[in-house]
């Protein structure tokens, strides 16, 4: 014998399936706020993150966040708190006990485009390569990258490590979700050493 269901008990499966459909919705939005909430960086600018030679690396937020000008007692400029300038002229001005003359200028402005490969650059008191050079990237050396659409001042670092195949720097200020540490390919080109980023404009060193 055949039996047919109510309207009524119809209405409430659909009913009671868009309420599961709305409950299972609802939860997967939350336990994605949740997500997203337990991995945001929560970090203060200021809170040292990182440190190479015992030189400090300091969390800086959002990348163009600006707190003030840091000058040592003597009145060295090392630049805005905590950009990536700060962080290479004060672990130079800590580790080598080194002072440019020219204290001033953006990321980028620290490599002198004019200037041949392995030319002493005056501004900074440092012996610049180009990229490609026939001198090899060395621990120590400051790795300089020029601007581009997303970052018209550049970016500068620190080189921590160099193997045969890449380089590890360190960097302050690399934006408020990325790590203090990157690891870059390098490449030899025939007698020429290529640090594999198309921003590299080169490394910079004491000689």
């Amino acid at each position: 014998m055949l039996t047919h269901k109510h309207p009524i008990t119809k209405r409430l499966q659909v009913i009671y399936m868009l309420l599961v459909c709305g409950i299972l919705g609802i939860t997967a939005v939350l336990l994605q706020s949740l997500h997203v909430a337990q991995n945001s960086n929560t970090t203060a600018p200021g809170v040292q993150v990182d440190t190479f030679n015992g030189v400090p690396v300091y969390y800086n937020g959002a990348i163009d966040h600006v707190i003030a000008k840091h000058v040592t007692k003597s009145g060295y400029n090392l630049g805005l708190k905590w950009q990536c300038v700060e962080f290479v002229k004060r672990y130079y001005y800590i580790h080598f006990n080194h002072e440019m003359p020219d204290a001033s200028g953006n990321a980028k402005d620290f490599f002198d485009k004019s200037l041949p490969d392995a030319s002493y650059n005056y501004n900074r008191a440092l012996v610049q390569y180009a990229n490609p050079s026939l001198k090899a990237p060395a621990v120590d050396d400051i790795l300089v990258f020029d601007g581009h659409l997303g970052n018209k001042y550049g970016h500068i670092a620190i080189i921590t490590a160099v193997s045969e195949t890449d380089i590890e720097i360190i960097q302050q200020n690399p934006g408020p979700n990325e790590s203090s540490r990157k690891r870059i390919e390098l490449k030899k080109n025939g007698e020429r050493y290529v640090v594999e980023d198309k921003h590299v404009l080169g490394w910079m060193r004491i000689e």
